[in-house]
């Protein structure tokens, strides 16, 4: 497989499917309710993946393919090659007009990040990475800071679907803002990650995540030196459907990204 051509295929339908969202139009009237609190699709979501499965099943014939609009049965089984993608991470962002909202496409390989891309079409940023090759922004490599945590903000996501984690999750901001400069909440997971990548922040942690929120961004930040785990400091997981997730950049110590109080969820 030549992973750089592929690279180059997946960028290509990234582009693409950002166009269809800056082409979005009156997006408040396709928006539909999912099973879980604020948890909303636009036909524009569905509209995007079903472009992406269509050009990753062109670029890799066989591949699986999971998806946040539907595919997630395919997590019974990762063996072989599987695609792993995020239409549009921040779609309330996008109902609101309040942007970031990014595209993410993850490749797995048994379960593991081959290949990942991140694109935000209104910013017409490019991230991507491929496993052993480094991570990219708009074809320039890129590396995380080396800043300690105390001279550095702190990213979060508040895992909104799941109202039963608020208090775990303000009682780490509140933990987390007593480390760090300050703290930065985007409503998109995969460009906050992105943003640790390329060194504009330390730190990122959200205690309930999606693998299709994190498995793209996840291959950027290891690629630009990042330290990936769960909160409890466990390797961070690419063959399951949610996990906590944490983040840091290369000059953040583990004392200082771990949590110091425990909690279970």
């Amino acid at each position: 497989m030549d992973l750089k051509k592929l690279l180059e295929g997946v960028e290509r339908a990234a582009r693409h499917a950002g166009k269809i969202m800056l082409e979005a139009r009156n997006v408040g009237n396709t928006v539909s309710e999912k099973e879980g609190h604020a948890n909303f699709v636009t036909e524009y979501d569905k509209r995007v993946q079903e472009y992406l499965f269509r050009e990753m099943m062109r670029l890799l014939p066989g591949a699986r393919m999971v998806g946040e609009e539907e595919g997630a049965d395919a997590f019974s089984d990762l063996d072989g090659y599987a695609f792993c993608i995020d239409p549009i991470d921040g779609t309330l962002n996008f109902i609101a007009g309040y942007f970031p909202s990014v595209t993410s496409i993850a490749l797995l390989e048994d379960g593991r990040p081959l290949l990942g891309v991140v694109y935000n079409p209104y910013a017409d940023e490019m991230f991507s990475a491929i496993r052993g090759g480094g991570a990219w922004r708009n074809g320039h490599a890129i590396v995380s800071s080396e800043a300690p945590l105390a001279r550095s903000l702190t990213l979060f996501g508040t895992a909104p679907y799941n109202p039963e984690l608020n208090q775990i999750t303000g009682d780490l901001c509140v933990e987390y803002l007593s480390r760090s400069e300050d703290l930065r909440r985007s409503g998109s997971a995969a460009w906050d990650l992105c943003c640790v990548a390329c060194g504009q922040a330390g730190l990122f942690f959200e205690v309930n995540l999606h693998l299709w929120d994190y498995a793209a961004a996840g291959l950027i930040c290891e690629e630009a030196g990042c330290v990936l785990s769960d909160m409890r400091g466990a390797p961070l997981r690419f063959d399951v459907v949610t996990s906590s997730v944490i983040v840091a950049s290369r000059g953040v110590s583990a004392e200082d990204y771990l949590p110091r109080k425990p909690f279970e969820i």
